[in-house]
């Protein structure tokens, strides 16, 4: 049996379980929001071409929202709806603490978040139990594999750490998110999907949030002039 033939019989036998409930209200689909993320996903999948396999549905990572808000979005091309969930950006993107993300970085041992597009692939069980293994398409995440940077659950990224702390906790670079939230990933977005990391500060009403802006690192700089917007098939683990 193949790799996507397993991934399709696990699919199937997960969808048997019933999706959460979304932690947060959501906008009607058609707002202003929501057609922004709508575009936003349309045109990485046209960047990513045929490395994605599965276009109906994309994951947004928005870090340019503080990680006591939704922001990690399941954009749902074919239904043109959007569920919205909590998600922990990396310790090295946020040494403060604060709950914002205030760089990011493709090196090793960084413990910080890489922005830029990742396609999604199987299953697996790791420290954290059931992940989803990541694989980069960009020269600013092009160490995801080797940095074991993948989607996983942790009880830092429950809605209940925010109320006793006010944010989340960090991970260390990885897409960690609660429970139930991440039950709905493994049921929707791994398996050859799209998930694109970066700030772009969407507020519910569309409008942007620009308190609080991270500007790019020296390496960040470095990798964008050396590769453009050339990206990569990285082939299987």
């Amino acid at each position: 049996m193949d790799r996507r033939t397993l991934l399709k019989t696990s699919l199937a036998t997960g969808a048997l379980s019933a999706l959460p409930a979304r932690v947060f209200a959501q906008p009607a689909a058609g707002s202003v929001r929501d057609r922004k993320l709508f575009a936003i996903a349309k045109e990485q999948l046209d960047k990513a071409g045929e490395v994605i396999w599965k276009k109906d549905i994309v994951g947004i990572a928005d870090f340019g929202l503080r990680s006591d808000l939704p922001r990690f979005h399941f954009v749902n091309l074919d239904r043109q709806e959007v569920q919205s969930y909590l998600v922990s950006h990396g310790t090295g993107s946020d040494p403060e603490h604060d709950g914002w993300l205030n760089s990011y970085s493709n090196e090793e041992g960084s413990n910080a978040t890489s922005r830029g597009a990742y396609v999604t692939w199987e299953w697996y069980k790791g420290r954290y139990g059931t992940s989803i293994r990541l694989g980069g398409l960009d020269a600013t995440n092009s160490n995801t594999l080797r940095r074991y940077i993948v989607m996983h659950r942790a009880a830092y990224a429950e809605p209940e750490h925010i109320a006793r702390w006010g944010r989340l906790g960090r991970s260390n670079g990885c897409f960690a998110m609660g429970e139930e939230q991440f039950r709905t990933a493994l049921l929707t977005l791994s398996g050859g999907r799209l998930l694109y990391a970066e700030s772009l500060g969407l507020a519910e009403d569309g409008s942007k949030v620009v308190s609080h802006d991270p500007a790019p690192d020296l390496e960040l700089l470095m990798a964008e002039n050396a590769t453009g917007q050339e990206r990569f098939n990285p082939g299987v683990y």
